[in-house]
């Protein structure tokens, strides 16, 4: 029998705004590293399609989480996401929501058009690079995950959760 792994549903939440005003007193660059080799690691899975990610050249980004603090920047150049550590011109696109958005964009509970049209989720810059974002993060299939792909490895002997 094969169980496949659900997401729980992630609600609107609003972290206490001590969490912001610590995080954005922390360095962003882990932020950025730790964003920027998710994101490599998907491009060589083939998670993210090529043909959009050659659109992406030498465009610049920043997403900002409003209740952590956490502003990363970044920028996708020579086939590959990078992280920008000092961005002195405006990203070509900026994305800006609370925790709780991104989390459940990510997980496929909400898209990003639903969070742009409520107003959880801003978009600044160029709207067709936007768009193009968009149309990529709408045309990724995350793997289904089943137990019975995850067990760990005990010397040679597996053993199931």
């Amino acid at each position: 029998m094969t169980r496949l792994i659900s997401v729980p549903t992630i609600p609107a939440f609003i972290l206490p705004p001590l969490i912001a005003r610590l995080g954005a007193r922390l360095p962003q660059w882990p932020h950025a590293v730790n964003l920027v080799l998710a994101l490599n690691a998907a491009r060589k899975l083939g998670v993210l399609p090529e043909d959009s990610l050659q659109q992406l050249e030498g465009r610049s980004f920043r997403v900002t989480v409003l209740d952590t603090g956490m502003v990363v920047d970044f920028a996708y150049r020579a086939g590959a996401f990078r992280p920008v550590f000092s961005q002195h011109e405006t990203p070509d696109l900026h994305f800006t929501a609370r925790l709780s958005a991104f989390l459940q964009m990510v997980s496929r509970q909400e898209d990003p058009d639903t969070l742009f049209f409520n107003r959880t989720l801003t978009v600044e810059g160029d709207t067709e690079l936007g768009l193009l974002v968009k149309n990529m993060l709408d045309a990724l299939e995350w793997p289904r995950l089943s137990w019975q792909g995850l067990r760990q490895q005990v010397g040679s002997l597996r053993v199931p959760f």
